[in-house]
């Protein structure tokens, strides 16, 4: 009860994820909330965040300031610790199966939360996968008109009526334009390009910038140091294809707003580090040395002013957006971002008994199915011998299915619109990969 004059409870929101890329987004969407009660759960699996990469993440918000507000936790121990907290909202921020299953954990709680799920970075074209694992959430965020355009419409054409939200990607603070530093700064991407030889010249370009002007630095930012994991595997690393770099040219495993506090301008091919560098006024260069398509993630950029050369990267010819782009891209005004005005509500609704649970249907092929799902997100965390049975058996059936969705998806490329597509991902990684815990873009 709220007496006269007293103030109203704070709301207790817990974000539960692995992943760096998602532990990252999360972290600052919630601390961006004022007057709430907040803790971060890190799930141990084959993608959880280090030490230092939970550092990184959570660098500049109130999880920095409060190390008792993180914790590390078993999968079988989930559960338990939300039904303990009794936490208002849920913030399930991790890879497409990782929400699923977690969203099937949290099906058993009597106290049931609401289930915010979201996407932790630039999401044109919406992807098929990315909305039909994330269904049975209460609210999904995104961040630009564009998104939520985009996967409304996608929801439409799937029958999935999740609701979309609105909020300032949380990288995306900062303004004007100001005085920078000297470094040239490259976001690289585990997956973006996929191509060896690709990635390669990506390689050579940096190597030309840096031997151009031997008096600034090129800043190759990665996001994992050796032995570390990431949301997604990189293949052929920067460091193996520059191992006779300049001096100039250097490594940085250093959060991305300390690598643009020195930078002149940011280069990437389709990272979400782009809108990062644009709010702290550092210009930006998305290459598109190898064009504009979808396996590049860089659609989003098209008519957006930001397209460069390989030429322009040497010679340093950072540019900003145009203005229009902008506002539809990640630089809305911040009133039109109500995804915590929505979660509210909703918040409301569920204590009223007026929200009904969006649970998970239990898996077509049953218990054996079930286990291979927890055994392909938790990877060695599930020691069960059910888990290693259904992994061995699943393993084979999974790699003939991908094999067949993606010539089905490139044979229905041309009708897939710009964006969103109902074809799988355009990105691939592994098998093996995809059965510890991941899979593609999503």
């Amino acid at each position: 009860m709220t007496y006269p004059g007293s103030r109203p409870r704070r709301l207790r929101v817990v974000v539960v994820g692995d992943a760096d890329s998602f532990v990252k987004w999360a972290a600052h969407l919630v601390d961006r909330v004022d007057e709430v009660s907040q803790h971060l759960l890190l799930v141990r699996t084959p993608l959880t965040v280090s030490d230092a990469q939970k550092d990184a993440a959570v660098a500049g918000t109130r999880f920095a300031e409060h190390p008792r507000s993180v914790t590390r936790i078993a999968f079988a121990d989930v559960a338990d610790w939300l039904a303990r907290d009794r936490p208002d909202v849920v913030v399930l921020a991790g890879r497409a199966p990782f929400v699923r299953l977690l969203s099937r954990e949290i099906d058993r709680l009597a106290h049931r939360p609401v289930v915010v799920t979201g996407l932790p970075g630039m999401s044109v074209p919406a992807l098929r996968g990315a909305l039909e694992y994330r269904r049975y959430s209460d609210l999904l965020v995104v961040h630009s008109r564009r998104e939520v355009a985009a996967y409304s419409r996608l929801g439409r054409a799937l029958g999935v009526t999740v609701p979309v939200a609105l909020a300032t990607l949380p990288f995306a603070v900062g303004g004007a334009e100001r005085p920078g530093g000297t470094d040239l700064v490259f976001a690289a991407q585990a997956l973006v390009p996929g191509d060896r030889e690709e990635r390669r010249r990506i390689a050579e370009i940096l190597r030309l910038a840096a031997v151009a002007d031997p008096s600034r630095r090129v800043v190759i930012k990665l996001r994992s140091r050796p032995g570390e994991v990431e949301a997604h595997q990189e293949r052929d690393g920067y460091s193996e294809l520059l191992d006779h770099a300049p001096e100039n040219l250097v490594f940085s495993f250093a959060p991305m707003s300390e690598a643009l506090a020195t930078a002149e301008g940011l280069v990437t091919v389709s990272s979400t580090a782009a809108v990062e560098a644009l709010a702290a006024g550092v210009p930006v260069i998305a290459l598109d040395e190898f064009g504009v398509r979808p396996e590049l993630l860089n659609q989003v950029f098209e008519g957006s002013g930001l397209l460069g050369s390989a030429d322009d990267v040497v010679t340093r010819r950072f540019r900003h957006p145009d203005p229009r782009w902008a506002a539809a891209n990640y630089f809305h005004d911040r009133r039109e971002s109500t995804w915590w005005e929505q979660t509210r509500r909703l918040v409301a609704l569920r204590r009223r008994g007026m929200l009904p649970a969006r649970t998970v249907p239990r898996p077509r092929g049953g218990a054996l199915h079930a286990a291979w799902h927890r055994k392909s997100v938790l990877g060695a965390e599930d020691r069960t011998a059910v888990g290693a049975l259904a992994h061995a058996l699943g393993a084979p059936v999974v790699a003939a299915l991908i094999a067949v969705k993606r010539r089905r998806g490139r044979a229905s490329a041309s009708t897939a619109s710009e964006e969103f597509t109902l074809a799988p991902s355009p990105l691939a990684e592994p098998v093996g990969r995809r059965l510890a815990g991941s899979s593609v873009r999503d």
